[in-house]
């Protein structure tokens, strides 16, 4: 090899963590830029929200803002809706996803596989076409313009589904085939085997059920009507009207005190996540 491919060599493989940290920065304010400037604007005055050019940094930091969305929202109320709603969503999924991976994964039954097809097939049909179904199936049970007309329905998940099924096929069958040795039956090797070892995936079910019911809009919007029923992203719609006085910062401090619950989920999860993933596969 000449001196001017190996010098060559050495100079592409010395740049390239470069040109790779470089890249994620770049993403990564790409990502964060919005973030960032929405919390910088709830902190502004409303005059001082449509500078130009705007600052990150605020000249004078009020939370006037934050202070108005308490006057105009009963916030506690909406949120205290909101984390009944998506815990009990993430804590159903993560009980139907894990029950159906198992059976989808370990169990012999007839038509396994064209019902594991036909669960896959219903994640490409948009939640649009199936609301007013689902409405009519609540109304019927009294369950419209009530929490738990929210809940129930978004209990099945085929995403989580077929996360789990992947996960368990990821394990080891002897597992399983020691318990029913021992005596145990499906229920029992699920529970005391399978289960305590699918717990990074659980996990994984519950932290992304947990973000995309925070933030969901559209069913709220559909199911209730009482305002004492709504979510807080439902709430949040009623500061529109800050928009045409110019107060854009009581609107996005609401957005910001909305984001909290989600960030702090995802700060408290992370770890265990990563720890438990790296785990399971250093196991497997």
């Amino acid at each position: 090899m000449s001196q001017a491919t190996t010098t060559f060599s050495r100079v592409r493989y010395g740049l390239a963590p470069w040109a790779r940290i470089a890249g994620l920065a770049v993403c990564a304010l790409l990502t964060l830029g919005p973030v960032v400037w929405t919390v910088s604007t709830s902190l502004r005055t409303p005059a001082e929200a449509f500078d130009l050019p705007p600052r990150i940094i605020p000249a004078d930091p009020s939370a006037d803002a934050y202070r108005g969305v308490f006057d105009q929202l009963d916030v506690w109320l909406l949120a205290l809706n909101s984390t009944l709603v998506t815990a009990l969503i993430a804590v159903g999924q993560m009980i139907t996803a894990g029950l159906a991976g198992y059976a989808f994964a370990r169990l012999e039954f007839r038509f396994k596989k064209p019902l594991f097809a036909l669960v896959l097939a219903t994640m490409m049909v948009p939640l649009q076409v199936t609301v007013v179904p689902v409405f009519l199936v609540l109304k019927s049970m009294s369950l419209t313009d009530t929490l738990l007309g929210l809940i129930v329905p978004a209990f099945p998940t085929a995403f989580g589904t077929f996360l789990m099924r992947q996960y368990f096929l990821g394990m080891p069958k002897d597992l399983g085939e020691a318990a029913m040795l021992d005596g145990a039956g499906p229920w029992r090797t699920f529970r005391s085997v399978y289960a305590p070892l699918a717990a990074p995936g659980l996990a994984i079910v519950g932290v992304l059920a947990f973000n995309y019911h925070w933030n969901e809009f559209f069913r709220p919007l559909i199911l209730e009507t009482s305002s004492q029923n709504y979510t807080l992203p439902l709430g949040l719609v009623s500061l529109q009207g800050n928009l045409g006085t110019g107060s854009v910062s009581v609107v996005l401090a609401g957005v910001v005190l909305s984001m909290i619950p989600a960030v702090a989920v995802f700060v408290v999860g992370q770890r265990p996540l990563r720890e438990g993933i790296t785990s399971a596969g250093v196991n497997r």
